[in-house]
C-alpha cells in the first residue's frame, strides 16, 4: 500500500491488541456511528419552528420548517407578509432545501468513514457535520434578513414599515405582529450530534496515536540511512 494512503488510513489493529484493549476502540466507533444515526433521523424532525402572534389570530399562526418544506399556517401568514411587501416563506432557500436530503446523508456517510481511519484525517471528515447545526442558521438568518431588508416598495403597508431582520431563534417584533422562533427537535437532535462527534473524535485520539506513533518509529526505523558526500 502506498506509504501516502498508510499515512491517512492510519495504523491497523492487531489481533492482540484488540483483545486487550478492545473498549478503548470500541467507544469512538460506537459514537461515531451513534452520531451518524442522528443525523439521518434529524432529516424527519422539525429543524425551525416559528409561531406568528397578530390580533386578528388570536391562537396565533404556526410554521414548522423541515429542512426539505415548510408544513403548517404558511398560506396564512403569506397573505399578511404580502401587504408589508414580503416576499413568499416557500421562496426562502429553494436550493438548499432541494438538496438537504442529500446533503446530510452525505454528512452522515462522512462520519461513518471516519469510524474506518485511524488517523488525525477523521476528525476532517468530520467537520462538515459538526458544522453543520451552526451552517443551517446561518443560512436561515442570512435569508430572513434579505426577506426583511428587501420589502416590496409598492405594497399596500411599505411604506409603514422599516425594513427589519425577523430572529432566527427567540423573540422579534414588526408593527402589530409579533414572532417567536425556536429550534425543532430535528436541529436539536443534529446538535447533539456534533457534541457526540466531538466526544468521539477525543476517545478517537486517545486509541489511536499511541499505534500512530508506534507506525511511525517503524516507518522511520525502515528508512534507509543518509548517504555520506564520500569524504572523510
Amino acid at each position: 500500500m502506498n506509504q501516502a494512503i498508510k499515512k491517512v488510513i492510519g495504523p491497523r489493529i492487531t489481533a492482540d491488541e484488540w483483545a486487550a484493549h478492545r473498549g478503548r476502540y470500541l467507544l469512538p466507533t460506537a459514537l461515531l456511528v451513534l452520531a451518524a444515526v442522528m443525523l439521518v433521523v434529524s432529516i424527519f424532525l422539525p429543524f425551525w419552528l416559528m409561531q406568528l402572534n397578530a390580533p386578528q389570530y388570536p391562537g396565533g399562526l404556526h410554521v414548522t420548517g423541515y429542512v426539505n418544506h415548510l408544513t403548517g399556517d404558511v398560506h396564512e401568514i403569506d397573505s399578511l407578509n404580502h401587504y408589508i411587501g414580503m416576499r413568499k416563506l416557500d421562496e426562502a432557500a429553494q436550493l438548499e432545501r432541494s438538496l438537504s436530503v442529500m446533503m446530510i446523508t452525505a454528512l452522515s456517510l462522512l462520519v461513518l468513514g471516519a469510524v474506518f481511519i485511524h488517523s488525525k484525517w477523521a476528525a476532517l471528515l468530520s467537520v462538515p457535520a459538526i458544522l453543520f447545526p451552526v451552517g443551517f442558521l446561518v443560512d436561515l438568518h442570512l435569508w430572513l434578513s434579505y426577506f426583511g431588508n428587501n420589502l416590496d416598495p409598492t405594497a399596500p403597508l411599505s411604506s409603514s414599515i422599516k425594513p427589519f431582520t425577523p430572529p432566527v431563534l427567540g423573540t422579534g417584533k414588526v408593527g402589530q405582529f409579533e414572532t417567536i422562533a425556536s429550534a425543532g427537535p430535528g436541529l436539536i437532535l443534529a446538535a447533539i450530534a456534533s457534541v457526540v462527534i466531538l466526544i468521539a473524535l477525543w476517545r478517537h485520539r486517545a486509541a489511536y496515536k499511541p499505534l500512530v506513533e508506534k507506525q511511525q518509529q517503524s516507518v522511520a526505523g525502515d528508512s534507509p540511512p543518509a548517504q555520506g558526500d564520500g569524504t572523510d
